[in-house]
């Protein structure tokens, strides 16, 4: 892509007016490749260069579509389920972009799924070895000790090799039950309620909260909405080797 002017490039981000945007690299406030731009007529390549105003990221600019789904239970992490079952098609009906999942949640697991048709994006976010941190809530039965949060840090095995947290907490215990919240970035088929029941606590609900810097907030079960500049900004830090 043709290099054009910073100033251009802020003011295309919805960073405010062009006047707005040099002042905000008069005032030292714009960094590109990290390096901090206060001179007026820098030239940048937006695909290619990594350009933050205050810290934050500007996400290069794309065609592509970003969603952010709140999945509820008993849909099949699909575009097309093969065996009938409700799936992700009819949220996305009306759509003109053609749009996939990024990763999967298990059909009894609810909660914050990524849809896009940037390849590229999906398919570091995937990877092992850039990872991305997931949080989960849990329902499960019986009163979790604290003493929980240790063994699940160090690891507990599991048929497929060992499991480990890296955050856990109990929020709340009552009537036989638990909530946990955990931190887990490896992403192997159904880990969590695989390493709550070794644990000896089944799980009864589950739901991700967090996708690495994003997160559900009240989106309501079934709903979507496109993620923000900023968001899709930390995300493409999130995947920077």
């Amino acid at each position: 892509m043709t290099e054009i002017r910073l100033q251009k490039v802020l003011a295309q981000a919805g960073m405010g007016s062009r006047r707005r945007c040099d002042d905000m690299i008069a005032q030292g406030r714009v960094e590109v490749n990290g390096e901090v731009i206060d001179q007026m007529g820098s030239r940048v390549d937006p695909t290619t260069d990594v350009i933050r105003v205050d810290g934050t990221r500007i996400p290069p600019p794309s065609d592509h579509a970003y969603v952010l789904l709140n999945k509820p239970t008993g849909i099949v992490t699909s575009m097309a389920d093969e065996h009938g079952r409700p799936d992700l098609s009819s949220i996305v009906a009306g759509r003109d972009d053609r749009l996939f999942h990024v990763g999967r949640l298990d059909t009894d697991t609810s909660g914050l799924l990524i849809l896009s048709n940037d390849g590229d994006l999906a398919h570091k976010l995937a990877h092992p070895s850039f990872e991305i941190t997931k949080t989960y809530v849990a329902l499960v039965d019986g009163s979790v000790p604290d003493t929980l949060a240790a063994r699940l840090k160090a690891g507990i095995d599991l048929d497929d090799g060992p499991a480990k947290v890296d955050r856990f907490i109990v929020k709340d215990r009552s009537k036989g039950r638990s909530i946990v919240e955990l931190d887990i970035h490896m992403g192997r088929n159904r880990i969590v309620r695989r390493m709550l029941d070794a644990a000896g606590h089944p799980v009864r609900e589950l739901t991700r909260t967090a996708f690495g810097p994003l997160h559900l907030g009240g989106l309501a079960a079934g709903a979507t909405r496109d993620l923000t500049r900023d968001e899709l900004g930390a995300l493409f830090d999130s995947v920077e080797a």
